[in-house]
């Protein structure tokens, strides 16, 4: 019996890593597996790059285990070095000098990278880990009220917005315990009946105002 192939290090995706690793990731990738994430999944923080739109971080409580993909990296790319690329990527530095400090006691808006040892035939699988920097309680008419508000920012513009992550999401169906309803509100709020026809609506509405006038 052939004895099955199994990976040296690589890098697990469950949100719009998936999608986006970045030039660094992209370049010493060699191959992806399919599985789902070995811990629950929420949009339980907003990010400042995506005009404060809700975005996916394991959490401790609520979530669900979601489909994911672990991003197989070349043989030659030690732990350290995958791991300061990743933080480079989630932190969006492209200096490549810069590199990644573990430290045990982060702030809330400390990225850190962690790893799991032999999981889905890989030796070693690097993720990232941030806390929650949302005080109210979760719901989908909150995670609604943050993605509306975010896609009529600059990160509208740049298609960096709330509604797109989590139409990116959907498409890799990436279920969590919120996303549903988040989902069902953003159309009701927008009076729609796709993500994409809300995008379209709110893209044409952020144009009609100039940057001004947004914040006002």
């Amino acid at each position: 019996m052939t004895q099955q192939t199994k990976y040296q290090l690589g890098v697990l995706a469950f949100g719009s890593l998936i999608d986006n690793p970045g030039q660094e990731i992209s370049e010493i990738e060699i191959d992806r597996i399919k599985c789902e994430t070995p811990f629950k999944i929420e949009f339980a923080r907003t990010s400042s790059t995506r005009g404060n739109a809700p975005t996916l971080i394991p959490v401790d409580q609520g979530g669900r285990f979601v489909n994911a993909v672990i991003i197989i990296l070349r043989d030659d790319v030690t732990i350290e070095a995958a791991k300061s690329i990743l933080w480079r990527r989630e932190r969006h530095i492209k200096n490549r000098i810069e590199t990644y400090t573990h430290t045990d006691n982060p702030t809330p808006n400390t990225v850190v990278v962690k790893s799991r040892d032999n999981f889905m035939d890989v030796q070693t699988v690097l993720y990232t880990s941030i806390g929650s920097n949302i005080n109210q309680t979760l719901t989908g008419e909150l995670l609604a009220d943050f993605a509306i508000s975010s896609i009529m920012t600059e990160a509208g513009q740049e298609e960096k917005d709330g509604l797109r992550y989590l139409l990116s999401a959907k498409r890799n169906n990436i279920v969590t315990e919120l996303s549903a309803d988040y989902e069902s509100q953003i159309l009701a709020k927008t009076n729609t009946t796709t993500l994409e026809q809300a995008i379209e609506q709110l893209d044409r509405k952020r144009m009609m105002y100039s940057p001004t006038s947004l914040t006002e």
